[in-house]
């Protein structure tokens, strides 16, 4: 008899690529996957709805919508806001703190204790009180994927809201995992730090892409930067002001949900600056399986992380990889994980510090296609043999058969 696998998210399955992956793996091992998820957004639930459909895993939403379970969606809301109000006010983390934390924690918890599996996994920080409550009441084992690190995610100010809710999450459930994955090396080991214990690093690594290597030889250079949201403080600013800097024509894709007020906001800057708004170009967002093929189009990936938190310090995001699989040369910004990064792949692309560095680079490779086309070529190849999911999934499957043997 297969063993099962409980996945708890208090986000999407499309909104969460490495939550699939898992599940993904898991179910071509053999396993019975079931993926207890919440709603989050009007995009993502029409992308679920076409991933899930060619899936070998079972996926359940918990916790209402605005559209088809409006009540329960009013009443998921209901509690966390209360919740939060009461937190705020009395200040008691120990009463609120697990209704608090996200808009689906109660319902998660109450649907996931239904449910008997073999193990349990959870995947952002509002799953993590339903999973390991639910671990112990049926005396399984669980994990857990530190995509983030979670109390300083949003600020490094300690006395935030949401550095305190997190940090107490985090200190009450975590010793009580018989895991934890985390998606950067430096995410691992300031986890490894906090709680004494061993972490293991899966990448925010995709599965092999087989787009041919795209070579530019004469038309305009194209950066290309993606993510759920477009918006401040993602380093997208800069970009547009190493672009003023440059004499060539070069164009910017931007790939995600993106209001128009920031948009109007992007085009004021480049306008100021000097007017290159007719080079900006939006798309919305596409099924997270697409990303890869649809950034085969362009030359150079931007991973433009700001330091405006130890989290953006320490995260390697799932962007870079994209780029390094869909063959792209890429632009990182100095942050301690992508500097460390760059030291150990060299021949992926470049680093900079400022606006003035980042028009460098664009020049730098405007002007050399060959380099261009070369960096592009050994990033693609790093991408096929190092740095993808086929060898990720192997340490994860790893940690999933210990923690099965071990309990």
């Amino acid at each position: 008899m297969s063993k099962s696998v409980l996945l708890i998210s208090s986000g999407q399955p499309s909104l969460n690529p490495r939550l699939v992956k898992e599940a993904d793996t898991l179910a071509s091992w053999g396993y019975e996957v079931t993926v207890l998820y919440a709603y989050w957004n009007a995009w993502g639930t029409q992308h679920d709805t076409e991933l899930l459909a060619g899936k070998k895993w079972k996926a359940i939403c918990t916790g209402g919508d605005p559209q088809q379970k409006r009540f329960t969606w009013f009443l998921s809301r209901l509690i966390q806001k209360a919740a939060r109000f009461l937190l705020k006010n009395t200040n008691c983390y120990t009463c609120f703190s697990e209704l608090a934390i996200a808009r689906s924690s109660y319902f998660l918890t109450r649907k996931a204790r239904k449910h008997k599996a073999d193990l349990y996994i959870g995947h952002n920080l509002g799953a993590l009180p339903a999973t390991v409550k639910t671990a112990k009441l049926h005396k399984k084992p669980c994990g857990f994927d530190a995509e983030d690190f979670h109390r300083q995610e949003l600020t490094d100010d300690i006395n935030s809201y949401s550095f305190k809710i997190s940090k107490f999450i985090e200190d009450k459930y975590l010793p009580l995992t018989d895991y934890i994955t985390a998606s950067s090396p430096l995410i691992a080991e300031t986890y490894s730090l906090l709680y004494q214990r061993s972490i293991t690093t899966i990448l925010n690594v995709f599965p092999k892409a087989t787009p041919s290597v795209n070579n530019n030889k004469d038309k305009p250079l194209k950066l290309f930067w993606f993510s759920q949201t477009i918006g401040p403080n993602r380093g997208l600013e800069l970009i547009i002001e190493a672009m003023s800097l440059v004499e060539q024509d070069i164009e910017l894709h931007l790939l995600g949900e993106a209001g128009e007020d920031y948009k109007q906001n992007l085009f004021n800057l480049s306008s100021s600056i000097r007017k290159c708004n007719d080079k900006i170009f939006f798309y919305k967002p596409i099924k997270a399986e697409e990303v890869t093929g649809f950034a085969a189009q362009f030359d150079i990936g931007l991973a433009a992380e700001t330091a405006v938190c130890v989290n953006r310090e320490i995260s390697l995001t799932n962007k870079l990889f994209t780029y390094i699989q869909s063959g792209l040369a890429i632009a990182v910004s100095d942050t301690r994980a992508q500097s460390a990064f760059m030291q150990q792949y060299p021949q992926t692309g470049r680093l900079y510090r400022s606006a003035k560095d980042l028009a460098y680079i664009f020049t730098e490779y405007d002007v050399n296609r060959k380099l261009l086309f070369q960096t592009k070529k050994e990033s693609f190849q790093i991408g096929q043999t190092q740095l993808n999911w086929e060898s990720e999934s192997v340490a994860f499957m790893q940690i999933i058969e210990n923690a099965l043997i071990v309990n």
